[in-house]
């Protein structure tokens, strides 16, 4: 299944809502759909019923269906499928149980609408030997030993279509092309052979970075922070573990820069596995419902790699397999305040 996170005209206003696509150009509205249900089996606050239920909010879903919510999700789909048959498309009030993409505008904001913690791996080998070429130095040992990771900011996700802000305290911007996973559900000490119970799915991540601020922190050893925190890209849509089989996938991942192809890689060239990975993190450590985590940067995933940069203006196309393609336009450089 498809996930996303959806604003368009309604009765109920331009609020973000979560959706499930039944195929390419349908959208099902989660809440409403069990509102339905509640409102036939005549509960008298179907509405709230719903809201507790099946929030439209992926983060209170994911929180409250820890368990089951992939399985709960197909369920719901299931139930749209019943109410077509029986010609039921609206709730009493007159809410639609989905939409065609087509027929009315909609914005697809980042589809996980609040993170409890984001963590960005460096894994992809081929990426990190990059950048240490760059600076003549080989490779620290240890970064075969752990898959090492920083934490950074939650608040400043984007998504679709938004413009990517570019901070006044800027002169270098970059792109990073990276699979990301949403964690579905929580846990501590989590071992690698248990991650299909944690992993809720799979989107696209662009982990946008001021590369001259990232230079200065990490001279400093310390860091990233300003170089990254403002401001980071997900979307268009999360697609659930299952439709992977619940296997660890290896996705070709490309970005073009102006309709010019910069970047080309494989998921599955990362040099840990996702399980290792999480295992690693979660080492004494909760990880959590909604939490977010990148794969760190494909093999060409940048313009750092490629002594390319992009300016304000550019369209930055983000695509991996079986997840769809992350569109962006490059802001103009915001003043100083």
């Amino acid at each position: 299944m498809k996930v996303c996170t959806y604003r368009r005209d309604s009765f109920l206003g331009q609020q973000p809502r979560l959706g499930v696509f039944l195929d390419e150009k349908t959208i099902i509205d989660i809440n409403l759909v069990w509102k339905l249900k509640f409102q036939k089996e005549q509960f008298y606050s179907a509405g709230d019923r719903a809201d507790l239920f099946a929030p439209a909010q992926l983060s209170k879903f994911l929180r409250f269906h820890q368990e089951s919510a992939i399985a709960k999700l197909q369920q719901t789909v299931e139930l749209y499928q019943q109410f077509a048959r029986e010609g039921n498309l609206k709730t009493i009030d007159g809410g639609e149980l989905a939409f065609h993409i087509y027929d009315t505008p909609v914005k697809f904001a980042a589809p996980l609408d609040e993170i409890a913690m984001y963590r960005d791996f460096y894994a992809h080998e081929k990426h990190v030997k990059k950048g240490f070429d760059k600076r003549k130095e080989e490779v620290p040992p240890a970064w075969y030993e752990i898959p090492a990771y920083y934490k950074g900011g939650t608040t400043g996700f984007i998504g679709q279509d938004d413009i990517i802000p570019w901070p006044y305290y800027s002169q270098q911007l970059d792109y990073e092309l990276e699979l990301g996973v949403v964690i579905g559900r929580d846990g501590k000490n989590v071992k690698a052979k248990d991650i299909k119970r944690h992993i809720f799915g799979f989107t696209i991540l662009n982990d946008v970075s001021a590369r001259d601020i990232q230079k200065k922190e990490m001279s400093i050893r310390l860091g990233p922070a300003k170089a990254k925190d403002w401001c980071s890209v997900m979307g268009p849509v999360i697609v659930t573990y299952d439709e992977f089989g619940y296997e660890e996938p290896d996705l070709l991942m490309t970005a073009k820069v102006n309709g010019d192809e910069w970047s080309r890689g494989q998921s599955g060239d990362s040099h840990y596995s996702w399980g290792e990975m999480i295992e690693h993190l979660g080492m004494e450590e909760w990880i959590r419902a909604t939490d977010f985590i990148g794969s760190g940067t494909v093999g060409t995933g940048c313009g750092l790699e490629l002594d390319k940069w992009i300016k304000p203006g550019d369209l930055l196309e983000l695509e991996i397999e079986s997840i769809g393609t992350l569109k962006n336009i490059v802001g103009t450089p915001n003043p100083k305040p």
